[in-house]
């Protein structure tokens, strides 16, 4: 288990010696640091300490920053800032459409750097209560509860199994979002799965029949044909 009383940030940069100095000023403020150069091995480090942090470069090999952010926003809130060249105000524009929650362009102070580090996370830090741990929808004849991991239907508990509830709190925590079977996959589990795309299917034919009172007509796991699922319920 990750030690609460000490943050983590991945830095990604695929020039060694500014990742190795970011990661030595991040060690010496207090934090932990781990580095990746390229975005393959970033995306798969991500999965591995789940950091809270990401500072992210966007030129980098195998795969783009500007893909890794999305990637990452499709599966987690972790705080991005952005390390970029570029100046031009339309691609710091794209960087914050696609996620990012600060922007630092090359070449930069890591002194600099480190405060925005640590500003972003006093803002964080001064949020008193997670976004949520209880949620219900429908008049609360759905409630998901992340304290004790337990899913209830019509007062009831209902009987998920790991899987099933991956799936579910994936789909709450992006309602409006459209989840493709690899994104979801991705998401739920992540990109390690040993399974098919049409697993999914199977996982969400389960979780219907458990949650949905018409698994013929649902109105929380959503079909999108053609693409994948969505939550469809009401807060």
């Amino acid at each position: 288990m990750k030690n609460e009383a000490k943050k983590t940030v991945l830095v990604v940069d695929d020039e060694t010696k500014i990742a190795e100095v970011v990661a030595a000023y991040l060690e010496n403020s207090g934090y932990g640091a781990f580095q990746a150069y390229d975005g393959e091995s970033a995306l798969d480090l991500f999965h591995k300490i789940n950091p809270d942090l990401v500072i992210l470069d966007l030129m980098l090999p195998k795969i783009s920053g500007e893909e890794v952010c999305k990637a990452l926003r499709r599966i987690s809130r972790v705080p991005i800032i952005m390390l970029t060249a570029k100046v031009e105000e339309n691609e710091k524009i794209n960087g914050f459409d696609i996620g990012a929650d600060d922007y630092v362009v090359k070449p930069f102070s890591p002194r600099e750097l480190m405060a925005r580090v640590n500003s972003l996370f006093r803002r964080l830090d001064n949020k008193s209560t997670p976004l949520y741990q209880t949620m219900s929808w429908n008049y609360d004849d759905l409630e998901l509860d992340l304290n004790t991991y337990t899913v209830r239907k019509a007062g009831e508990v209902v009987n998920l199994t790991p899987n099933e509830f991956k799936i579910l709190c994936t789909l709450t925590k992006y309602p409006n979002k459209t989840f493709t079977r690899e994104e979801l996959i991705e998401a739920a589990f992540g990109i390690d799965f040993d399974g098919f795309e049409r697993t999914i299917d199977s996982h969400v034919k389960n979780l219907r029949s458990k949650i949905e009172d018409d698994t013929t007509n649902p109105v929380y796991i959503l079909t999108v044909w053609g693409i994948g699922y969505k939550f469809g319920g009401s807060l």
